[in-house]
């Protein structure tokens, strides 16, 4: 089908708290708050969501310029060592419907506060959808990747340094 199809979605909630703004890494330990609009959601949308250690959370990148879409052959981080790689060959946010997923750590579900760390998203970020991680439907079979993102997010989930 050759017709792009267009349509929408709404925000189930917002990040509070956490990063302001976004960076490349140093992203572990950032702890923030998945705020659920109690206006779309009664408290027992979360019941039992709390038996779960992570979740997977979809959201937008509301801080990406729109004019920066590079949907061609670029080299992560511009790294000159790593190969030139298309838009599906790389997660960052330069992307049609500027969409992020997350597999951060539950802690702690507080009504319709998710309390998570390791979500790298910052402060304002809408969110679109929060689903309990099932290990059953990570990858199944063997997985492979090349030597270039392994390198890449070396200090992705690292503590930030200590400041001076």
């Amino acid at each position: 089908m050759s017709e792009r199809e267009v349509f929408e979605v709404q925000a189930l909630g917002h990040v509070v708290g956490g990063r302001k703004e976004p960076t490349d890494d140093y992203w572990g330990g950032t702890r923030s708050i998945i705020r659920l609009d109690s206006s779309l959601f009664p408290v027992e949308s979360t019941k039992g969501l709390d038996a779960f250690s992570h979740i997977q959370v979809v959201f937008r990148f509301h801080l990406t310029d729109p004019t920066d879409l590079h949907f061609g052959a670029r080299r992560p981080r511009d790294n000159p060592e790593w190969p030139e790689v298309g838009v599906f060959g790389h997660r960052n946010m330069r992307r049609l419907n500027w969409l992020g997923v997350s597999h951060p750590r539950l802690i702690e579900v507080d009504g319709l506060d998710l309390h998570v760390e390791d979500l790298d998203a910052v402060d304002g970020t809408p969110v679109l959808e929060v689903k309990p991680w099932f290990t059953d439907f990570g990858p199944r079979g063997p997985i492979h990747e090349p030597a270039w993102t392994s390198e890449m997010l070396t200090d992705y989930f690292a503590q930030p340094p200590a400041e001076q």
